[in-house]
């Protein structure tokens, strides 16, 4: 019974993380509730190793239907690897409490900015071309890179923000190219959870299965709706993550 209700929420979770980001909403606290008494680094290693494997379906089917700039794009997603490396390796010299103060009141300002922009990722319009665009997508692939190593929520919807402001792409060029840098940031993690022994294994396959099951959902969602849909989800999950944080951070 247990697996069966953790691997509803792994499908709920891969759904949203295709369209925009934010599986970890659904998923994460399904495994905390489910499984109160377990270590939190497992838990964590768990949701990541079930969720790359959403990640990287939804990569993969976008990018039949949707150009992916790769050679932005790969070496981005080279330094988002990096940076959350860093991150993590950063979260065990310094604590991150400082973060959960913050992290709400900056989702206030990216969903009040989207907000006031009626017509924000809704046209896709590249700022920059070749070693220009593709310096600035590594800058931003380090910097949250890095923040997902050490902190984590919330990670997928500032890539998408991030590409939007600061590249000039639409909300679904965006979110796809987002996918492939929060590939790298959940490789990165996976691979660190493992050495530690923080999976549950015998958990992974279900978990996974029905994440690429909901990931394969959100992805024609997506398709099918554009641009419109994405940034009305992006705007969803912004304001559920502003409850979740500042819950966190104020009220519990």
């Amino acid at each position: 019974m247990e697996w069966m209700l953790v691997s509803l929420a792994s499908l709920l979770a891969g759904f949203v993380d295709a369209i925009v980001g934010g599986g970890g909403l659904i998923l994460l606290p399904a495994l905390f509730a489910t499984f109160a008494h377990a270590p939190p680094a497992t838990l964590l290693g768990t949701n990541k190793s079930a969720s790359v494997w959403g990640t990287a379906m939804a990569t993969w089917q976008f990018s039949r239907r949707v150009r992916i700039p790769w050679r932005t794009m790969l070496p981005a997603a080279g330094a988002g690897f990096a940076g959350a490396f860093f991150g993590a390796w950063a979260v065990t010299l310094a604590s991150p409490d400082f973060l959960r103060k913050l992290l709400p009141l900056v989702m206030v300002a990216v969903l009040a900015y989207t907000l006031l922009k009626k017509d924000l990722g809704l046209h896709h319009q590249p700022r920059w071309r070749g070693r220009t665009e593709a310096l600035a997508a590594c800058a931003i692939g380090a910097v949250i890179g890095f923040y997902d190593g050490f902190f984590g929520p919330g990670t997928g919807s500032f890539f998408v923000f991030a590409f939007v402001r600061l590249l000039g792409y639409d909300f679904l060029n965006a979110s796809v190219s987002a996918k492939l840098l929060n590939l790298a940031t959940n490789l990165a993690a996976l691979i660190l959870f493992a050495a530690k022994g923080h999976i549950w294994w015998h958990f992974t396959l279900p978990l996974a299965a029905a994440n690429v099951v909901g990931s394969v959902l959100g992805t024609y969602m997506a398709l099918r709706h554009g641009t419109g849909f994405v940034r009305a989800i992006f705007i969803l999950v912004v304001s559920v993550l502003i409850l979740k944080t500042g819950y966190d951070a104020f009220l519990k």
